[in-house]
């Protein structure tokens, strides 16, 4: 009877599951381009709106 041999490398992530995430973040972002971008338009639009600011004089 043969032995199977496995490979039990549980020490951390290996560079094929790092490149596999970075590829997956990479086409989410390009496949909601659009409405990030939209998406950050606004945010910045809100956080400097010069009128939402009162004087305090």
């Amino acid at each position: 009877m043969r032995k199977i041999m496995r490979w039990n490398n549980k020490k951390g992530m290996g560079t094929v599951e790092v490149v596999i995430i970075v590829a997956v973040l990479v086409a989410l972002a390009l496949l909601f381009r659009a409405g990030l971008t939209e998406y950050g338009q606004k945010v910045m639009e809100f956080c400097f709106d010069d009128s939402k600011i009162e004087s305090a004089f």
